[in-house]
């Protein structure tokens, strides 16, 4: 009885304090990486301060799968303790004796903070706060669902079609948000027998994942590729915003008609019409019409960005200008904007910073025989390992972890990626992979707010996101290596 008591007592405190205990014990291992011998790792000429960037990225990679700490405070983290234990400006005893060429400016990790991506997709934010708060949104989607009409298959399809294109230009999430928080009272509306509920319920999540993949702003693993793919210290490999879309956005039309099939294969209904009321609208005035023009304009601007010689990230500026000097957004606003999302981003960035001026990436080219490695294996495998991760780990994380490391993977092998588009289809890969990882509540938050309804079982959502998932990667492969042998990633 008393080892009973004990052992219900060490439950109870390994229960309650279980995000310290995971934190402290992956610390202490990161802790033991830093200090092992620099033979240990079998890389030659391997520095202190590259042994340290191991430790880092180890830390990183497990503080984001196991979430101890949300996401972001990982991200952030992740600068914090680069600037103290490998940047210039770091801890007197951690870099005294190292030459500053093995060190990182610290202006650089820093600079992850306002890098052009995270700048993007802020623009991006601001676009959706201003839309919301108008209720632009709404009048849009109403207009959008209209043409649909009351025949509930027809309605499926513009359930997904017209969440997919919000979430082009809108976080996914917060189109999720949007699109369900209208819509749910509608669906519970449904007779409790009708099975094409959890179809309608399933369409929001599937088009808000899916439609983020058609442009650079609709999901974080898109900005973090291209951020790589265009650095011009690095591939440099100039794919803007119109050819990203132009490229993405045939594929994800064909995956959304591929999941309408699916959910009314699976779902089938019973009812013969669906009725659809939305309450709400834009409001009337002045600022709306300044609204829909910067909303017109800024897209334009992206989509022709080689026309007009104005990068994308510069066009994302435009519109929070345009808002902040016409008072349509105010300093109250900004606590609105997703700015997790903007640190989870620019800890990735970090990350990928520090692989490559500590010299960690090259070294690891230099060490392990990629060139040797079947080139079509590797591309393939590291979305199948990107597209895992997400299930489990928010996709920004997964896609910050699998991309700086695929950098490396691709410089070493570029001759044999050569063949299938090169080093750029191999991180696009990735970051596409990442958008297919929906199987869970827990893969995506447009997963979780959709479950979070009650209108969808986990096994139902896992069946169709399974499903879908699988039969997105072998289409979405098939289009970025024939595409990339056209030498659009090249």
């Amino acid at each position: 009885m008393e080892q009973r008591t004990i052992l219900g007592k060490l439950w109870r405190f390994v229960k309650h304090y279980n995000r310290y205990i995971k934190v402290c014990a992956i610390t202490l291992i990161a802790l033991a990486i830093a200090l092992l011998p620099n033979t240990f790792f079998g890389i030659e000429g391997l520095t202190d301060i590259q042994q340290r960037m191991i430790a880092i990225f180890f830390w990183a990679a497990c503080m984001w799968i196991v979430e101890a700490v949300p996401a972001w405070t990982t991200s952030l983290l992740i600068i914090v303790i680069m600037l103290m234990t490998i940047s210039d400006s770091g801890i007197s005893f951690l870099i005294n004796g190292h030459a500053k060429t093995e060190l990182i400016s610290y202006k650089v990790i820093m600079g992850t903070f306002a890098n052009p991506t995270v700048m993007l997709f802020m623009g991006g934010f601001i676009l959706a706060l201003v839309a919301s708060k108008s209720g632009i949104d709404i009048s849009i989607a109403r207009a959008m669902l209209k043409p649909f009409g009351t025949r509930p298959s027809v309605v499926l399809f513009g359930f997904m079609l017209v969440t997919a294109i919000f979430s082009m230009f809108v976080s996914n999430t917060a189109t999720a948000a949007m699109m369900l928080t209208f819509l749910a009272p509608v669906l519970r509306q449904l007779p409790a027998s009708e099975k094409g509920t959890a179809a309608l319920a399933l369409a929001i999540p599937i088009g808000a994942n899916i439609g983020g993949l058609a442009t650079p702003i609709g999901t974080p693993p898109n900005g973090i590729a291209l951020q790589y793919i265009n650095d011009v210290d690095g591939l440099n490999l100039g794919i803007d915003f119109g050819e990203w879309t132009m490229i993405m956005t045939p594929l994800m039309l064909a995956i959304l008609v591929i999941s309408w099939i699916i959910l009314h294969f699976m779902f089938p209904f019973s009812a013969d019409k669906v009725n659809l009321t939305i309450i709400g609208g834009a409001k009337k005035g002045w600022r709306t019409y300044v609204i829909y023009g910067t909303l017109a304009v800024t897209i334009l601007l992206w989509m022709f960005e080689k026309v007009t010689g104005i990068n994308s990230y510069v066009v994302a500026l435009f519109p929070i200008g345009v808002f902040a000097i016409t008072r349509i957004i105010k300093s109250s606003d900004l606590k609105d904007i997703d700015w997790a999302c903007l640190w989870m981003v620019a800890g990735g960035f970090a990350l990928g910073e520090g692989m490559s001026k500590t010299g960690l990436a090259d070294a690891l080219v230099n060490t392990i025989p990629f060139d040797t490695w079947p080139a079509l294996i590797v591309m393939i495998g590291g979305g199948l390992i990107c597209w895992l991760l997400s299930q489990f780990i928010s996709n920004s994380a997964a896609t910050a972890l699998m991309v700086p490391i695929m950098v490396a993977v691709g410089v070493g092998m570029k001759d044999s990626l050569g063949d299938f588009g090169g080093v750029g289809t191999l991180l696009v890969g990735v970051a596409m992979s990442a958008s297919f990882a929906m199987s869970l509540p827990i893969s995506t938050p447009p997963n979780a707010i959709a479950y979070s309804t009650g209108l969808i079982k986990t096994s139902q959502m896992f069946k169709a996101g399974i499903l879908i998932g699988i039969i997105s990667l072998v289409l979405g492969y098939v289009l970025i290596i024939t595409v990339g042998k056209m030498g659009y990633f090249g």
